[in-house]
């Protein structure tokens, strides 16, 4: 099992790589590490916070596709009907854009630390972006 410790703003969460479910995302998400973004809260999808990634394409399609992430999953949406993009589910959740319902690849899953996602989740909402930092725990 491979673990990725998360820094969101003023918390630290561990996570764990869905390498069954998500080989090539995962594999691909790896490779990115150490990744450095900023998580601002969603629009339309309820109780998440996402990373916009605009037209960047991974080559990847739906692997572990879901609509409903349950708090504490990441997916990646690969982009097409809209912007490429990372979600972070911290409550209830039913993924969806403009144009309506749509899936994402769920492929990390937060362990350790779920009991700040909803204070997270809050402060993301109430106070604006925060910088993200996903590492690989050796």
């Amino acid at each position: 099992m491979t673990l990725i410790h998360i820094k969101a703003g003023s918390f630290d969460f561990e996570s764990r790589l869905e390498q069954e479910a998500a080989p090539k995302i995962c594999e691909l998400f790896l490779n990115l590490l150490p990744y450095e973004q900023r998580i601002i809260h969603v629009r339309w999808s309820g109780e998440a916070c996402w990373i916009p990634l605009g037209d960047t394409d991974f080559g990847l399609g739906f692997e572990n596709a879901t609509s409903y992430p349950a708090p504490g999953q990441f997916v990646l949406y690969p982009g097409g009907f809209s912007e490429t993009e990372l979600l972070l589910a911290y409550g209830r959740v039913r993924f969806a854009g403009k144009m309506g319902q749509r899936a994402g690849n769920h492929f990390l899953t937060i362990g350790k630390g779920q009991d700040n996602l909803l204070a997270f989740g809050t402060k993301v909402l109430w106070e604006g972006a925060h910088d993200i930092l996903f590492e690989r725990l050796e």
